[in-house]
């Protein structure tokens, strides 16, 4: 699917990959702030996420300065889905998807992705359910961002002939799940400071009620 952009790796704008293939799913790429995070459907929402991070802690775990992250939110690129900055003396507050969504940004930055079209991938990434995040892959050739979701998928785009990065989400999850289990979290209904805590305890029950 294409997330955004204009045109398809490997051909004329526009064409399609195959039938099967990683169409591009067209975004709102436009230069405003995205809409608040909404509730994944069946996943109890964003509330149902049980730890917060402060912004230094976000910033460790993704690998992005404070002012990036401050930027961020103060553009609406990412915004802490727990509690945004109110005023002087408060402290944002970010969930651990917030925290896998700037380390994914920042990649993307990285390798030369336009800021319009993070945005829209932003978004949409802030729409998938949990199970939908973890099995994806975001690639791009600079112009459009395509989410892929099967190695054959992967695959069609390779075979475009053109430079293609990519980001397998699970495995920045992992990433961030790992750094976030050394560092402070703070338990979002009583305020309580957690150190070590795993931040992937949500998903796990997620996956053993469905089971």
């Amino acid at each position: 699917m294409r997330i955004s952009g204009g045109g398809t790796a490997g051909g004329a704008p526009g064409r399609s990959l195959g039938e099967n293939g990683p169409h591009p799913l067209h975004g709102s790429a436009t230069g405003s702030a995205p809409q608040r995070p909404t509730a994944v459907p069946g996943d109890g929402g964003a509330a149902s996420e049980q730890m917060g991070y402060r912004g230094p802690t976000a910033c460790a775990a993704a690998g992005i300065t404070y002012r990036q992250l401050d930027y961020w939110a103060r553009t609406g690129l990412v915004e802490p889905s727990v509690r945004p900055a109110y005023g002087s003396g408060t402290q944002r507050l970010y969930s651990f998807r917030d925290v896998v969504v700037l380390k994914i940004v920042k990649r993307f930055l990285d390798t030369g992705v336009s800021l319009q079209n993070i945005r829209t991938a932003v978004q949409h990434l802030r729409e998938r359910g949990f199970r939908d995040l973890e099995r994806m892959t975001l690639m791009s050739d600079g112009a459009t961002v395509y989410e892929c979701t099967s190695p054959d998928e992967v695959h069609a785009l390779l075979q475009g002939g053109q430079g293609i990065f990519g980001i397998a989400v699970g495995v920045v999850w992992r990433d961030v799940e790992n750094a976030l289990s050394q560092l402070h979290g703070e338990r979002i209904d009583t305020g309580e400071t957690i150190v070590g805590n795993h931040p992937g305890d949500e998903l796990a029950r997620r996956r053993n009620r469905a089971v």
